[in-house]
């Protein structure tokens, strides 16, 4: 028999390393020694970097993780990890030292910067991205696969040929809404949710990026009404569950700015 594993997916750690060692503590990690409990799986969302004061402090520790333990620890790549990896398409005033920013582009030419990775249970199959995998991207991009493993090999094989559509953006860079917007740039509320909402999702999905609802304002962003309808708020985690035809799309991106959103915590799943 399996033993039961832990898996935990932290979100958007937005440059804020006590952020991030207080919840690996919390969850049985030694952040000093580098060390994992042996149950503990740890995927991060992405969006390690920027608005906090200690991004290249944290890229240091998760390239602790990713040598030490890399069966343990698997890293999906943000739009803000995406700003070292090729051209900017954004303005940020904080700029990464050189030495994490070669980081970043050491993980993702090693293939240790994923854009997606996969969490099966009995009961439900994840799909887990840094900002979601939306209705268009699924059909337009990589053909709609049913099987959440065969989605997350597809994703994973686009840098090597497709590369351009991983970075494929919508309105949150200023363009049309769009309801094929890629994993690194759908807006949750507005591009994400609703591109399912008349759709069957093939299997469930976990994403950082943003959020369909506001914790800073508490209240939801903009999007279709019938989203509040379907959305399970968990205020102490940070998360935002949306229950749809086939699945759930769950945002567990806490909302970090220049400082901390508290509370928080990953989100956890065991599996066997």
């Amino acid at each position: 028999m399996t033993s039961p594993r832990r898996v935990a997916v932290i979100g958007d750690v937005a440059g804020h390393l006590e952020e991030l060692v207080g919840e690996l503590r919390r969850l049985g990690a030694d952040p000093e020694t580098g060390t994992l409990p042996a149950d503990l799986v740890v995927i991060q969302v992405g969006d390690l970097v920027h608005r906090g004061p200690e991004s290249a402090a944290v890229v240091a520790l998760v390239d602790r993780y990713l040598t030490d333990v890399p069966d343990q620890w698997l890293q999906l790549v943000g739009n803000h990890e995406a700003q070292y990896l090729r051209e900017p398409v954004f303005t940020w005033p904080e700029q990464l030292p050189e030495e994490a920013a070669d980081t970043l582009r050491r993980w993702w030419d090693s293939g240790q910067l994923r854009v997606a990775a996969a969490v099966v249970t009995p009961e439900e199959r994840y799909l887990i991205t840094h900002a979601g995998l939306t209705a268009g991207f699924w059909r337009s991009v990589l053909g709609a696969p049913g099987d959440v493993r065969q989605a997350v090999a597809a994703l994973n094989a686009l840098p090597s040929g497709r590369g351009d559509a991983v970075f494929r953006a919508g309105e949150l860079l200023g363009r049309r809404r769009d309801s094929a917007a890629g994993p690194l740039w759908a807006v949750a509320s507005s591009e994400l949710v609703p591109s399912w909402q008349d759709s069957l999702l093939p299997f469930s999905q976990v994403h950082g990026h943003t959020s369909v609802f506001d914790w800073s304002h508490r209240r939801f962003a903009p999007g279709p009404p019938v989203t509040a309808a379907l959305t399970n708020l968990d205020e102490e985690a940070k998360h935002a569950v949306v229950t749809l035809r086939g699945g759930r799309i769950i945002g567990i991106d806490p909302g970090h700015e220049e400082r901390p959103r508290r509370p928080w915590r990953s989100w956890e799943v065991s599996v066997t």
